[in-house]
């Protein structure tokens, strides 16, 4: 998978007793890594932010930053990203900066944000939570989306069917957003993976921008790991009603998720789940009729 995976010999401790165990007790075997590398972001020929990511959709990943900053909202503000010259001690191009050329008109806001973010921290290097509290262009309040419960609850285990990097390493995120369509039914749009759960999403948000599918009003964003305020920040100025994880939020994001009319699911896990916020969304399940 080129350079999303790496493979590394590692030493293999096996202590179950059993009788391979006590005969090899340690066994030498390659395992396949996610690569995290980082990705410096450029605005205007200036360093804007450093993420480390998982390579691959880097440009989608770049679009979602800026939509999750509050810095653009619709495709035509992003005029073109491309990769910058950069190259490793072999002399072999490294892709890992990219360049993004706005609108004229679009102005940088001030977030305070440190050049470093790590791939376990969306909001890492802002000045205060209201920093990121940014007023959303396509908000969800309005969204007149409803998901039955048991096709919300099907979510988790249409992701995994797709997490291919996850099969090889076992160490990546997933995002996923799913549109609901008339018949009620989900049908995937797009998926990403990465090292870092916020990356993922952005890819899934910076693809939409780029197909200009903002805002994603009927669809739903199923992620992999917890559902974290900056998650709901990013599902917000996207304009996704429905945020569904596979682990619990946080009290900062069922707060962000009243105040901003998103739903929010956690512990979704194939055959239950809590809604935590926009309760309205979900609709229950017909009661089974007894046959005569």
């Amino acid at each position: 998978m080129g350079r999303v995976t790496q493979r590394r010999k590692v030493h293999k401790y096996v202590l179950d007793g059993s009788p391979g165990a006590l005969e090899y007790p340690v066994r030498h075997r390659e395992d396949v890594l996610a690569v995290e590398e980082p990705l410096e972001i450029r605005l205007g020929g200036l360093s804007y932010s450093v993420t480390m990511r998982t390579p691959g959709d880097d440009f989608d990943l770049v679009a979602g930053f800026l939509v999750s900053e509050g810095v653009i909202w619709a495709a035509e503000q992003l005029v073109s990203l491309r990769f910058c010259a950069g190259e490793d001690e072999n002399g072999v191009q490294t892709f890992n900066v990219v360049e993004a050329q706005l609108r004229p008109d679009v102005v940088l806001p001030d977030t305070g944000r440190r050049v470093y973010t790590s791939s376990s921290c969306g909001i890492c290097g802002t000045d205060s939570i209201e920093a990121v509290q940014k007023s959303s262009h396509h908000s969800p309040q309005a969204d007149p989306l409803t998901v039955d419960a048991r096709v919300l609850a099907s979510l988790p285990g249409l992701l995994r069917k797709s997490q291919r990097v996850f099969d090889d390493t076992g160490g990546v995120h997933a995002a996923g957003l799913f549109k609901i369509e008339d018949d009620g039914e989900p049908r995937l749009l797009c998926l990403r993976e990465d090292v870092g759960r916020h990356n993922a999403v952005d890819k899934v948000v910076g693809w939409a921008l780029r197909e200009g599918l903002l805002p994603l009003a009927g669809t739903v964003l199923q992620v992999s790991g917890r559902a974290s305020f900056e998650l709901v920040q990013k599902a917000s100025l996207a304009g996704i009603p429905v945020l569904a994880a596979v682990s619990a939020p946080s009290s900062l994001a069922v707060e962000l998720a009243e105040a901003n009319g998103l739903t929010v699911a956690g512990f979704s896990r194939g055959t239950s789940f809590n809604i935590y916020a926009g309760d309205s969304r979900v609709l229950r399940p017909e009661p089974a009729v007894p046959r005569a």
